[in-house]
């Protein structure tokens, strides 16, 4: 499946190159709206009478078969697999819409989707609405439907909407003017729509009005962020043309989240209240020039309430926007740019939301599958509990002896499972899943942190040497004549140093048996999580080994430095070592310069230097020696023994035949989780079967 997903993806990134070149294709003539509506787009308002000819005509409508084709599937792909429910476990790519209250966010999806959405006086957008904007054939029929929770309803006219939709926000954010996260789902067929899929969310309120929650404010931003955050996410931001945009609380919250302005487009509105004498600031705002935004600005002129209240028609509204903007002295030039008017919006929607899609497929495949197999993973832990039909129990309670065979074999495939993950880890080739790091790399860190520990304390000694010599020289030399090297003055410098490193060793050794006991930990919760006392069981075994074999670890180490305070090597090891030093001394010396060895250098008494370089010499062996010894001693006993001694632990447990079922009584919660983690593995099998639908078109 894994390997076919991959092959899917890279086939849908060929499949839609043609749709990135349909995308980018504008005619001089007629605009870049009909590179992607084509001239049946909002067919009720003759927005260009030049008779096109026959060959023009051909010309759009292979370009119209070609968009059906390629981009209209971009489109639907995300819309199945978000009605799939996909988002509950990963993001899915989105325009998110967000405004302060009264930009005009309402009129502007009402324009784009030619249907009257609720308005009203404070926070009318409770949820989160997906409009499913779907361009069907001229010939066909107005469609709608709306989804939430668990109720589907169909609409056979644009009219019943606007009922719809406040119904189903009652239904799910209640009746007093609460908000909620969940999500309702709108889908409109039309002759005269684009098509495009938009998140309307609510407009961002400062005041609690009535029976709203007196923090409805702060719940909107969290509701806001946390899904204008995603980085899958395109944010339209709306906002009104006279108020200054760099105040606005939505453009503040956009740049919160998209600070380098990646995913954000803004939408000025409202442009016939600008003030005289501002017009030519609102033509900078558009032209990118004042808060800058990758995806640039356009400016529109919708619907008012005023109009509502006269009847006007939202055809006869876009006919008089295009108007409105071909007539002014400022803004005609913005519409000459593809800068204004709902169509040129529209237009650039749906190319900015397809090329989102086909950027982040690879990134989503990728999701998929990581997600799929950590599922796939989950469900294998999660074993046959009790049966459920009657007629399962029946037998089961009935049948003693296909009872305890079932719990004989259960049991033994959830430790022999259980066993297999503890030999992984114990070689350092456990399973991970996203940012996880196998337990070995863990502890390597903490003998790289000892072995610079072993490093920074040498540097030290090799510091103290000299006074330690001069110690001996003014405290405790005796008959010896100058010159001579008193073998235990070198002796005790050594176990002095060897002694210092001694704990800093056994808590080296506690740090590792932490990260043992806890990855052990969580490899019981994972496979023993349904079953409580199982999960009891070992983890009362993985405390009881782990005390045991902390001390026999420790007396090891202990033992070890009690060696090391037997100060001897090997002489032809040691005389090696001293030959080093003394090169080292001679080259240094050979140079013509003064040559340090810590605070010692050859200006220094001979017996000093003798002494320098004989611990220098020794030490260099010893270091190595514990910077590999102490780790060895770790590694077998905190590792190895415990988790083979955990093994035989867990075997031990199936010859109690008599506790067995108390073992596997099974948590409450288990079989709920069981069937999520069911959903889920269905899910997101789905999900690779409509990439691979996708390929095929």
């Amino acid at each position: 499946i894994f390997v076919s997903l991959c092959i899917c993806v890279h086939t849908v990134l060929s499949t839609i190159d043609l749709a990135i070149n349909l995308l980018d294709t504008e005619d001089s003539d007629s605009g870049p709206v009909y590179s992607v509506w084509g001239k049946r787009t909002y067919a009720h308002v003759d927005w260009n009478e030049q008779d096109y000819g026959k060959q023009d005509e051909a010309a759009e409508r292979t370009l119209y078969n070609q968009y059906e084709e390629k981009i209209r599937p971009c489109i639907d792909l995300i819309d199945s697999l978000r009605a799939l429910g996909i988002e509950k476990d990963l993001a899915l790519p989105a325009i998110a819409v967000i405004g302060d209250q009264s930009s005009g966010k309402s009129s502007v999806l009402e324009a784009l989707s030619g249907i009257a959405l609720p308005r009203g006086t404070g926070i009318v957008t409770r949820c989160p609405l997906e409009l499913k904007l779907k361009r069907i054939p001229a010939d066909q029929a107005w469609k709608g439907k709306i989804s939430y929770q668990d109720i589907s309803r169909e609409l056979q006219d644009a009219s019943e909407v606007d009922k719809a939709v406040r119904e189903a926000q009652d239904v799910v954010a209640g009746t007093r003017g609460a908000i909620s996260e969940q999500l309702i789902s709108l889908e409109i067929r039309s002759p005269d729509v684009p098509d495009l899929t938009l998140i309307d969310l609510p407009g961002i309120a400062r005041v609690a009005v009535g029976d709203q929650p007196k923090d409805i404010g702060e719940q909107i931003k969290r509701l806001l962020k946390k899904i204008i955050g995603f980085k899958e996410t395109l944010n339209l931001v709306v906002v009104p043309c006279n108020v200054d945009i760099a105040t606005t609380e939505a453009l503040k919250m956009a740049q919160e989240v998209d600070p380098r302005g990646e995913r954000t487009l803004g939408i000025l509105t409202k442009p016939d209240l600008v003030d005289r004498g501002t017009e030519e600031a609102i033509v900078n705002i558009i032209r990118n020039l004042v808060v800058p935004l990758k995806k640039g600005y356009m400016i529109v002129k919708c619907r008012g309430q005023q109009d509502i209240h006269n009847n006007l028609t939202l055809a006869t509204a876009i006919h008089q926007e295009r108007k409105f903007f071909e007539s002014h002295q400022h803004f005609s030039i913005l519409l000459e740019e593809g800068r204004a008017t709902i169509p040129h919006l529209a237009e650039k929607l749906t190319n900015e939301l397809v090329r989102h899609i086909i950027k982040t497929l690879p990134t989503l495949e990728n999701q998929i599958r990581e997600v799929l197999h950590k599922t796939f993973y989950d469900l294998q832990k999660h074993t046959r509990g009790t049966p459920t039909t009657e007629s399962e129990k029946l037998i089961f309670l009935t049948d003693v002896s296909i009872n305890i065979g079932f719990v004989i074999e259960q049991s033994e495939e959830l430790i022999r499972t259980f066993n297999q993950d503890i030999s992984q880890i114990i070689r350092g080739e456990e399973q991970l899943f996203g940012n996880g790091i196998r337990l070995y790399t863990k502890i390597r860190r903490e003998f790289q942190a000892w072995q610079l520990f072993i490093l920074e304390s040498t540097e030290k000694f090799k510091k103290n040497v000299p006074s330690k010599a001069w110690k001996y020289e003014d405290q405790y030399r005796g008959r010896e004549l100058s010159g001579f090297t008193n073998f235990r003055t070198f002796e005790d410098i050594i176990k002095e140093e060897i002694i210092e490193l001694e704990e800093p060793a056994t808590a080296v050794l506690n740090n590792v048996m932490g990260l043992v006991e806890e990855r052990f930990v969580e490899i019981t919760k994972l496979h023993f999580a349904n079953f409580r006392n199982l999960n009891r069981a070992a983890k009362t075994r993985i405390e009881s080994i782990r005390e045991k074999l902390a001390a026999e670890a420790e007396k090891r180490i202990r033992i070890q430095f009690k060696m090391e305070r037997i100060v001897y090597c090997q002489d032809d090891i040691y005389t090696d070592d001293l030959n080093s030093v003394k090169e080292e001394n001679t080259t240094k010396a050979g140079s013509g310069k003064e040559f340090h060895f810590g605070p010692v250098s050859n200006q220094e008494p001979t017996f000093v230097q003798e002494i320098v370089a004989h611990t220098k010499a020794y030490f260099h062996g010893a270091s190595k020696r514990l910077a590999n010894q102490i780790p060895l001693i770790i590694l077998s006993s905190a590792l190895h023994d415990f988790g083979e001694n955990l093994q035989i632990e867990m075997l031990h447990l199936l010859q109690e035949k008599d506790k067995l079922n108390h073992l596997l009584q099974e948590d409450g919660e288990a079989a709920k989780h069981r069937s999520y983690l069911s959903q889920r593995a269905n899910r997101l099998t789905k999900a690779i079967q409509y990439l691979r639908d996708f390929t095929a078109l």
